[in-house]
């Protein structure tokens, strides 16, 4: 997020924040009833925009998080002004003519091997989600940061995201949304932008020419520039 965030610092205010269970949050706030799925999550977020008062924001999410904001605005749309969806995944599961990226039985080997070795997931995953061989510095990153997470949390929130299944609240969104897929994801399939595109009336749709899960991090200059158009 060094590179990412301070583009847009001249331009905009800057909410930054951690999901609880994750990255600098109070673990102790974490209440795995109430994170059994997404909606406590996009509470959070409607709860820090009343606590500092927010209004017309553009939410910015990745993966899973793009579904929690699209929760959440169909709950409050008068607080969104945008949605910026990066890599978003409304269900990842194959179902008949939907294409979600995995079967059930591969997420439930996905998830028990999670849950049976949580370092050597982290270690195996890290360099597929990234899927930029060439740059070994993000794929660390990005596998320390699985680590740090608490096993029973991480193990909970894998299965609460691969399990999801948000395609039935596509159509009721009406805040604007900007959709952004990599080229070739193996967590979100362009298939997947497609789908998420036609069943969000009005939105947009860009296709990047980067790879893997987290263009913010692998190709945040063609990330800003498809936010920026938009914006």
């Amino acid at each position: 997020m060094e590179v990412f965030t301070p583009a847009f610092e001249d331009s905009h205010q800057i909410i930054l924040f951690d999901h609880v269970g994750a990255g600098k949050s109070d673990l102790k706030a974490y209440d795995s009833e109430k994170y059994n799925d997404l909606n406590g999550y996009a509470d959070d977020i409607i709860g820090i925009a009343n606590e500092l008062s927010l209004e017309d924001i553009i939410f910015v999410g990745h993966s899973v998080s793009a579904m929690m904001g699209l929760l959440a605005a169909e709950r409050a749309p008068h607080l969104f002004k945008k949605l910026i969806l990066v890599g978003p995944s409304a269900s990842y599961i194959n179902d008949g003519e939907y294409v979600g990226g995995f079967s059930k039985s591969e997420v439930e080997e996905l998830l028990d091997s999670l849950k049976t070795n949580h370092m050597g997931w982290s270690m195996t995953m890290a360099p597929m989600i990234m899927a930029n061989p060439e740059r070994a510095e993000l794929t660390e990153e990005l596998s320390a940061s699985f680590c740090r997470t608490d096993p029973a949390i991480a193990q909970q929130f894998a299965r609460v995201t691969f399990m999801s299944d948000s395609r039935s609240v596509l159509s009721a969104c009406t805040t604007p949304a900007l959709i952004i897929q990599c080229s070739n994801d193996i967590i979100a399939p362009v298939e997947v932008g497609e789908y998420i595109h036609r069943k969000i009336a009005g939105s947009e749709l860009v296709i990047l020419e980067a790879t893997g899960h987290c263009p913010h991090l692998s190709a945040p200059e063609e990330t800003i520039l498809a936010i920026k158009a938009y914006l």
